[in-house]
C-alpha cells in the first residue's frame, strides 16, 4: 500500500482548536532563554528554513495559511473525546483548515497566533519521506502555555476512537469509525529550541496500521510544528533532524534582540 501524497498541515487550525477545546492556560517559565522581540508576519515567513539552509537534496515549499491541498474528504475528523482532538488536527492535512484558520486569521486577539506560514520539504533521496510543517508566532508567554496543555493529553488520550466524514460523493454512506492509539516520542530538544513535544498516533481500524508522527518545537514566541506519515511495515519516521535543527536555529537567529 503506498503512502498517502504529500500534504501540508493546518498548524494554525490545531492550536486553535487547542484553545476551544476547553483547555486552561497553566503556569510556566516565560518563551525563550534570552530577550526575544516579536516577529512580524513577513519576518516570520522569511524566517522559513530554505533550499540553501539545508543543503544539496532538499526542496523546500513555502506556503501562505490555508493554500494547502486539502485532499478529496473535505470534511474534519472528529473525536469522540473532545478533548483530544487538538490530536487530530496536528496531524491531519488542512481539509478542516478553512473551518478553524479563517477565524484565528482574522482576528486573532490575544490567544491565537498572529502569524502563520506553512511549509513542505522534499528530499531528492527518500521521495516518500515529506516531512510537512508550519510556524506560528504567539504574543508572549502564550507558546509555552499551549505546548503546556498539548503535554496534558498523553494521559486522557492514549486510547480512542473519532469519525470522519463520508466522501462528498457518497453523503448516504455512514461516517468512518477509527480507533487511535497515542504514543509520546522521546526527542531532545534541538539547539536553538526552548522545548520539544514528540508523538506518534496510529489508525489502527484498517487492515494497515496508518501512523502519523508530529513535533512540536518551541522557539521564543514561535512554534513550529512537523508531522510526517507511514503506513503498515514503514511507520512514520521522526521528522529530519537537520530541518527540525535548522529551522530552530533561524527562528532563534530571527528573534534575537540586536
Amino acid at each position: 500500500m503506498p503512502l498517502p501524497p504529500p500534504r501540508p498541515l493546518a498548524p494554525a487550525a490545531v492550536l486553535v482548536l487547542l484553545l476551544a477545546a476547553g483547555c486552561t492556560t497553566v503556569g510556566g517559565s516565560a518563551d525563550g532563554a534570552g530577550p526575544v522581540r516579536e516577529l512580524s508576519a513577513g519576518e516570520l515567513r522569511a524566517a522559513a528554513v530554505a533550499d540553501a539552509d539545508l543543503g544539496p537534496g532538499y526542496t523546500v515549499t513555502v506556503m501562505a495559511p490555508g493554500h494547502g491541498e486539502t485532499g478529496s474528504g473535505g470534511g474534519r475528523e472528529v473525536s469522540d473525546v473532545p478533548a483530544c482532538q487538538p490530536l487530530l488536527d496536528t496531524v491531519t492535512p488542512a481539509a478542516q483548515a478553512a473551518q478553524a484558520a479563517p477565524a484565528a486569521s482574522a482576528s486573532p486577539g490575544p490567544e491565537g497566533p498572529y502569524a502563520q506560514t506553512g511549509l513542505s520539504v522534499a528530499r531528492a533521496a527518500d521521495p516518500e519521506g515529506g516531512v510537512y510543517g508550519g510556524l506560528l508566532g504567539y504574543r508572549p508567554g502564550r507558546a509555552a502555555r499551549l505546548q503546556a496543555e498539548l503535554e496534558k493529553l498523553f494521559g486522557p488520550c492514549a486510547s480512542f476512537s473519532s469519525t470522519a466524514p463520508p466522501p462528498p460523493a457518497d453523503r448516504s454512506r455512514k461516517g468512518v469509525r477509527t480507533r487511535h492509539r497515542l504514543t509520546r516520542d522521546d526527542t531532545p530538544t534541538p539547539g536553538g529550541a526552548d522545548a520539544v513535544t514528540g508523538f506518534t498516533l496510529t489508525n489502527e481500524s484498517g487492515s494497515v496500521v496508518l501512523s502519523q508522527r508530529a513535533l512540536v518545537v518551541r522557539v521564543g514566541q514561535v512554534l513550529a510544528v512537523f508531522t510526517t506519515v507511514g503506513v503498515g511495515a514503514k511507520p512514520a519516521a521522526a521528522p529530519d533532524e537537520r530541518i527540525v535543527r535548522q529551522q530552530a536555529a533561524k527562528l532563534r537567529a530571527a528573534q534575537a534582540v540586536r
